[in-house]
């Protein structure tokens, strides 16, 4: 096969018209040559740090749509579904990987869970990690979120760390907020990347102890805006990712619009495109090809260098993607699960209490991050309830692996006016979350994501709907359009019951993410993720 074009060689920073010749899968010859032919032939885009399960979809899945956005690789970290089902999880995700072209780089999952102080359905110790990463299909160990794990020495996160550096690894890091010399021993450990940066100043100072930061741009947490402005002086070390993106967001577009919303800022396309193209190829040790001789033919065409339409997208020499349609094979794949409850009843939401003043969760617009508030409360016969005039709305975290009280706290900025949202895509230990504006609309909600052993739904009063997820309580069995639409009338549904968050439901996932400061809320209670410990409900 040969190919004419403006190349674009991102190594050498250099546009050419040229020719590409591919032969078995790989690029045999690059020439200059001239002609007419205006598109643009580049190496293809990859997700620096991505979690395959929050696209409500399975790798397979997920790849269909993917390739149309020019994606020919991802750095997975298949922590989702290692939190329901453990190893195994992992394995699932790597053989249904295979079933397509798309080059799926997964880790080894270094949290799970991600803390003791919640449910999870499994366990990945020490050894685990060493069986996962004797597998030439794990990559490298997946972000160190147990980041006081690291600095108090545990002696069980060090050996996963330790094994990670034997098998010669790369370690991930996950340390939002994490500086001065609290960083640098966490570095020291022998980490290597963060995407949980929030702040430019935060991302600066990893910057120059020699980190590589990954700019994320997910459903829920943005910081694309914040961070961007450090790319044009530190290239060579940063990177692109989405963490978590939702199936409607994925159809939208991928990494090919983070390169077309730096361009539009007027930086440089050959500092843009390295970030996006080739630093995690190299940092990962990548099977993906940069479009060089003897490289793997993986490439993309584009119309232009400013919004990166993609016209086609080639994965080992194979046409994967052209003009919007996916030739990737849509194959079969079981539900595994992990969903052992009954249905709840109205009282276990209720909250016998005359407190005056409680702590409250307020969620923020585009961050996974929460801020703790006191609030005065609202009381009605003797039970704490929504005080949804004030947009206090209760919430509550349902243990999905075995019967359990709920655990109950209030949240602020979900805005909703009627009804309850539910969702089993719950960071990280993916039990149900679920917030509503009655004990009524919340156990409704609850109970029929129980009935359909996980999903996300949207319900009030006679009103619902729900996008059922049987792999694992967190992915659809659907195709991945359908999903896209599915989720995006459930979205809509909560913004109809008066969500003004971008991401509702993305949002909702992470209140339930203990590692990730300040207050969340788990299947066992109330947590402060700055003092990592348990709190009250009530201010005394």
């Amino acid at each position: 096969m040969k190919i004419q074009g403006q190349i674009v060689d991102i190594i050498n920073r250099r546009i050419y018209s040229g020719e590409v010749t591919v032969v078995n899968g790989k690029i045999k010859e690059i020439v200059e040559r001239e002609h007419s032919v205006q598109q643009f032939i580049m190496p293809g885009f990859v997700d620096a740090h991505i979690h395959i399960e929050s696209s409500m979809l399975v790798p397979s899945e997920f790849a269909r749509i993917a390739v149309l956005h020019g994606t020919v690789g991802t750095i997975s970290d298949p922590h989702e579904i290692a939190n329901v089902l453990g190893k195994e999880g992992v394995y699932y995700m790597i053989q249904n990987s295979k079933e397509v072209p798309l080059k799926f780089h997964f880790g080894a999952p270094s949290c799970v869970p991600a803390t003791t102080f919640e449910t999870a359905g499994a366990v990945i110790d020490s050894e685990d990690i060493k069986e996962l990463l004797t597998s030439s299909d794990i990559h490298y160990l997946a972000e160190m979120m147990n980041y006081p794990g690291v600095l108090f020495d545990d002696a069980e996160v060090l050996k996963k760390i330790e094994w990670a550096k034997y098998f010669k690894k790369p370690v991930d890091g996950h340390a939002p907020g994490l500086r001065g010399e609290s960083l640098q021993k966490y570095i020291n450990a022998g980490i290597t990347t963060d995407h949980e940066c929030f702040t430019y100043d935060e991302a600066a100072e990893k910057l120059s102890l020699g980190m590589k930061v990954i700019i994320r741009e997910g459903s829920a947490a943005k910081n694309f805006e914040a961070l961007i402005d450090l790319l044009p002086d530190n290239y060579e070390n940063m990177m692109f990712c989405s963490d978590d993106k939702h199936p409607d967001d994925l159809i939208v577009g991928h990494i090919n619009t983070l390169c077309a919303r730096a361009i539009a800022k007027g930086m440089d396309v050959f500092k843009v495109l390295q970030a996006a193209c080739v630093n995690p190829v190299r940092h990962y040790a990548m099977n993906v090809g940069l479009l060089q001789e003897n490289d793997a033919a993986d490439f993309i065409v584009v119309e232009n260098l400013t919004d990166f339409k993609v016209s086609q997208t080639y994965i080992n020499g194979e046409l994967v993607a052209e003009n919007g349609v996916s030739n990737v094979k849509k194959v079969l794949f079981d539900c595994p699960n992990n969903f052992n409850i009954n249905a709840k009843q109205i009282s276990d939401f209720e909250v016998l209490s005359s407190a005056s003043i409680i702590r409250v969760i307020e969620a923020l617009e585009g961050q996974l991050i929460t801020n703790e508030i006191h609030h005065k409360s609202l009381v009605q016969d003797g039970k704490l309830v929504s005080d949804v005039e004030n947009d206090i709305l209760k919430m509550a975290v349902v243990n999905r692996y075995e019967d359990a009280k709920p655990a109950i706290a209030f949240i602020k900025n979900f805005g909703l006016k009627k009804g309850a949202i539910a969702s089993s895509v719950a960071h990280d230990c993916h039990n149900i979350v679920v917030v509503g504006i009655s004990d009524e609309e919340i156990c409704k909600a609850v109970n029929i994501l129980v009935a359909n052993k996980g999903g996300v739904c949207a319900v009030n009063g006679d009103e619902q709907k729900v996008l059922s997820l049987p792999v694992a309580g967190i992915m659809s069995n659907k195709d991945g359009w359908e999903t896209g639409r599915l989720y995006q009338e459930i979205d809509a549904l909560a913004k109809e019951f008066g969500s003004q968050l971008k991401a509702p439901f993305m949002t909702l996932s992470f209140m339930a993410l203990l590692v990730i400061p300040d207050l969340k809320l788990s299947d066992k209670g109330l947590f402060s993720g700055n003092s990592f410990s348990f709190v009250d409900l009530e201010v005394k």
